[in-house]
This record gives structure tokens, sequence and C-alpha cells, in this order.
């Protein structure tokens, strides 16, 4: 493993059992099935090949272990439950934290027909319910969270969060470019933007929003920030994406003309319900001034909303998983 831990940085793990699926490849997946203390919850998560890991379930203090224990699956195909911390057998891993991790390790073939039920609902944007004994698996799109039977490994997966930004001023492109940073699908939308690429790679569509808007696909899964600073403009954004399933909607502008804003809405037959969805000013309110300081507003309301909406039990299972003791 590389010194500094940039495959950490790699929350959903998804893409990558995808890739080395692809490439014929069996490999090794760990998942934190118990956890008291420590940085990372139950459920997160770490791929590992014969040649290289992704994802952390520490601050760096089992990573090296887990990946060495994962190739003796691969090789094996035993599975194997690790007690990281108190009550650990492996004296020379501390955890500084003081707490306690479980982690469970499963061979998966590139050919398992979970892990190609796992693609297709990832590829549809579809929650799904991945469940196995560290043998056996299975695979099931779910929108619930009814919980599986113990004695299983169980892990939700979400669709990838997707942003959508509208404009093309500093703002704008401040929020595109941390969305994308922070590795969600960004799209911008800038119908009087440049025609050229955009610089960071961002995709952008430059039609008309009343085109782009309804071929998005809004889905709970998916923010929209709209940030053109002209209110027949924002009107056109908005409207779609507040008759929309879009799990948030935030404009910039000022309070002074919010009730403005609401009566185009209401105009346009958006009904009250809908409108009050809408985040307006768009962000945390942190002071924010600087484009990137607001962007950093903006994703970090996203995110609040994101959690405050989904129902604990999905909320759990989204970030969960259970072995038998």
């Amino acid at each position: 493993m590389n010194d500094w831990l940039f495959s950490g940085l790699e929350d959903d793990i998804r893409p990558r059992m995808f890739a080395a699926a692809d490439e014929g490849l069996s490999f090794a997946l760990a998942t934190i099935v118990a956890a008291d203390g420590g940085p990372r919850p139950v459920g997160a998560q770490m791929v590992v090949t014969e040649t290289d890991s992704w994802g952390f379930l520490s601050g760096g203090c089992i990573e090296s272990d887990v990946a060495r224990n994962g190739r003796e699956v691969i090789r094996d195909g035993r599975v194997r439950t690790l007690i990281y911390g108190k009550g650990s057998p492996f004296i020379d891993i501390r955890l500084p934290c003081g707490g306690r991790i479980e982690v469970a390790i499963e061979r998966v073939e590139p050919g398992d027909p979970a892990l190609e039920e796992l693609r297709r609902c990832t590829a549809g944007r579809r929650s799904a319910i991945w469940v196995s004994d560290g043998t056996n698996r299975r695979c099931e799109a779910r929108e619930d969270s009814a919980p599986f039977a113990d004695g299983t490994i169980s892990r939700r997966y979400d669709p990838e969060q997707r942003l959508v930004v509208v404009g093309t001023d500093p703002f704008a492109m401040a929020i595109a470019g941390l969305g994308k940073t922070i590795g969600w699908q960004t799209i911008l939308l800038s119908p009087f933007g440049p025609s050229t690429g955009h610089p960071w790679g961002i995709s952008h569509d430059r039609r008309p929003l009343r085109e782009s808007m309804k071929d998005l696909g809004l889905d709970r899964w998916t923010a929209v920030a709209v940030a053109t600073h002209d209110l027949e403009i924002d009107q056109e954004a908005l409207a779609p994406a507040l008759h929309s399933r879009a799990g948030y909607v935030g404009v910039l502008g000022s309070r002074r003309k919010l009730d403005q804003r609401r009566a185009g809405l209401r105009d346009a037959g958006v009904g009250e319900a809908d409108i009050d969805r809408l985040h307006a000013p768009i962000g945390l309110t942190i002071d924010a001034h600087s484009p990137w300081e607001v962007a950093v507003s903006v994703i970090a309301e996203i995110i609040e909303s994101g959690r405050q909406s989904m129902p604990a039990q999905a909320r759990e299972m989204t970030q969960g998983a259970h072995v038998a003791a």
C-alpha cells in the first residue's frame, strides 16, 4: 500500500468491485461488522486484490493487516472475522482510540450473481441490499429497509449522489467543483455558458433548461443547486425540480426576493408543499462570502438534508452490517 492513504478517500468501493470483476479477478471484500469507537462506522468497506486495495477501515492502523488477510481469503476462500483493539489476539496492532473493530472478509468471484445484481442496481439507480454469510451471498433491489435475519453480513447500497448545478458564475463553478472533488456525479447546466469544454472536466449541458431538466430523471439522490441570479431563469430550473422527486432543491439569492420568488413558483403551478421544500437562501448559515466558502455551505446542507430525510432504519442499513457472534 502507498504510505499516503489516497485509496482511503474512496468511500464507495462499488466501482472497484466492478473493475476487478471486469478484469476477471477474484477479490476480498472486507466489511466492518461491529465497532466500539474508531473513526469509521459499521458498514465501512475495503476491496482487496492480489496487488492492491481501496477504502479504509480505521485511521491507517489496520489497513495493511486487513489487506494481508484479504489476500489469504482470495487464495483459500475461507471467510475470516478479525478483531482489532480490545479483546484482539493481535497485540502488535493497536488502536489509538482504545476501541474495538470487528472486520469480516469474504471472497467474491468475478461472475458472482450477487455482484452482477449489484451492478444492475447501481446502473439503474436503485437501492440494493447485499447479504452474505461469507460464502453464499445474494443482492436484492430494495426500497424499504426491513432487516434481514441474524447470522448474515448485510450492507445497503444507495444510488450515487448526483449534483445538478444551474449557472456559470464563480459561485456555480465552486459548487460544481466541490461536488466533483468529493466524488459526486456532477452536472452543470449552462444554457448561456461557454461552448468550450469545462476546464475541470465537469459534464455540462448548454441546451435550454426546459430540455436539459426534463432529461435528467431527477430522483431522491439528486440535489439541484440553482445559482443564476436571474429570477426568470431560476424559475425555469426550480419549477421542474420542485415538481420532481429531487432530494434537495436550493437557490442562491437574497432573502429580500424570497416572497417574489415564491409567488412566481405559485404562478408556475408549484404547490405550497413543494415550495416549502426549497432551500432559500441556499446553504448552511456559516457567514460564507467567497465562492468556495459558499460551496462548502451548500455541499454541507445537501449532506445534512440527505441524512435527515432518510428513515432511521435505512440510515442504519446504509452504513450497517452485522454478523452472528
